[in-house]
Parts: C-alpha cells; structure tokens; sequence
C-alpha cells in the first residue's frame, strides 16, 4: 500500500509567499507616500485653523505660512506654490491636489492620487 503525500509542497509555498511577499514589498514602498500625504494634510489643517475667523486672508501669506509648516515637516513635495488657495463664496479653500509616483522594480510603478482640502472662515 503506498502512502499519500501531506502537508504543501515547496511550490505549493511558492505559490502562497510571493504574492504575500509582494504585497509586503508594495507596502513597504508607500509608507512614505502616504507618510508624506499626512504631513501635508496637517500642515493644511493647522493653517486653515490659525486663519479661522479672518474675513481678509491673502494667499501669499498663507502660501509663507504653508512653507514655514513644510520646512519644519520636511515635506519636499507637492511643492507649496502647487496647492490652490481660491475664494469660494465667503470662504476660503486650501487644496492639495497631487499624484506621486512609486516605482516598485524594473518598469512597473503605483500611481498615487491624493487630493485634500481644507476650509477657512
């Protein structure tokens, strides 16, 4: 009588680890993109809040007060002049709207879209 095999093959394990393991990789590769996104979100937020009740905000100062937040945070990209200040109604908008790009091996990449938006008044 022969006996029956139990338990994984090796490319069994195989099949199993690398898609795990790539997935890890990936992982790995966008902790500090999404690092990064954080540190400008806040920046946004902390901005938006020191001008809570100002009815006259002038985008270059906000645009000074922003790069004072990047340079503490050393956040080097999406770069200050690239995010929107515009008035909507009474209120006043801060916008990020920026991609950033991962190159994980070879010619494959992740593109990575974030937009963040914070309100004053």
């Amino acid at each position: 009588m022969r006996q029956q095999q139990k338990g994984v093959t090796f490319i069994g394990w195989l099949f199993l680890l690398i898609p795990l393991a790539m997935v890890v990789y990936c992982a790995i590769r966008l902790t500090p993109v999404y690092l990064n996104y954080m540190s400008v979100a806040k920046a946004l937020n902390q901005v938006a809040g020191e001008h809570k009740g100002e009815e006259q905000i002038n985008p270059t100062t906000v645009r000074a007060e922003l790069q004072r937040h990047w340079d503490v945070d050393s956040i080097n990209y999406p770069e200050v002049k690239t995010i929107n200040v515009v008035r909507e109604g009474n209120k006043w908008q801060l916008e990020a709207n920026y991609e950033d790009i991962v190159h994980l091996f070879g010619s494959i990449s992740l593109l990575v879209h974030f937009d963040k938006k914070s309100t004053v008044g």
